[in-house]
């Protein structure tokens, strides 16, 4: 996969626009996509459109895809989620999640844990909580609830119980009664 991003500058009118290129092989299929904002006409603001040309060519040359949108920049973010969606209902497919950005860090994610929390944790997935719900309620992500539930004795991997006891330490091990 090729990525350029690239501003250009026109002397005449010194009208500075950015592109972004992006070119990807996938099979025998080449796909384009270039993003560009439009030129403004007033040259000290910056542009208001953005156009979005995507083709793509099979390995004999002929097209499989080609189209362009022009759309205001404030809305872009918007109809790309839009068109994401539309075309992953089209062919049948679950949207993926979304991507988490750096900003988008639970608030809690990394920091320890109180006595308190793991007393809540435990409680909460014995009582069947998902590990998603778990994670908003404290803040953290899945993963850090998924590493936290062994050490308040929880199981993982079987949601809503407590983890067995290990072999060496069961009655029969110990010299115990095994019935």
């Amino acid at each position: 996969m090729t990525k350029l991003s690239v501003p250009r500058s026109t002397v005449a009118g010194m009208n500075i626009s950015k592109e972004h290129r992006t070119e990807i092989r996938v099979g025998t299929n080449t796909y384009r996509i270039e993003v560009a904002a439009q030129p403004s006409d007033d040259h000290t603001q910056p542009s208001q459109w953005v156009a979005i040309t995507i083709g793509g060519a099979d390995a004999d040359g002929d097209p499989v895809a080609e189209g362009r949108l022009d759309l205001q920049a404030q809305v872009v973010s918007t109809v790309a989620e839009l068109l994401a969606e539309s075309l992953f209902d089209f062919v049948g497919r679950p949207k993926p999640p979304p991507r988490r950005r750096p900003g988008d860090r639970p608030a809690k994610q990394g920091q320890s844990w109180s006595s308190g929390e793991d007393a809540e944790l435990e409680k909460r997935w014995l009582a069947g909580e998902s590990v998603e719900a778990i994670a908003h309620y404290f803040e953290r992500t899945p993963g850090g609830i998924r590493a936290r539930l062994p050490r308040v004795g929880c199981d993982p991997e079987n949601q809503g119980e407590y983890l067995p006891t290990p072999p060496s330490r069961r009655p029969e091990a110990l010299g115990g009664d095994p019935g």
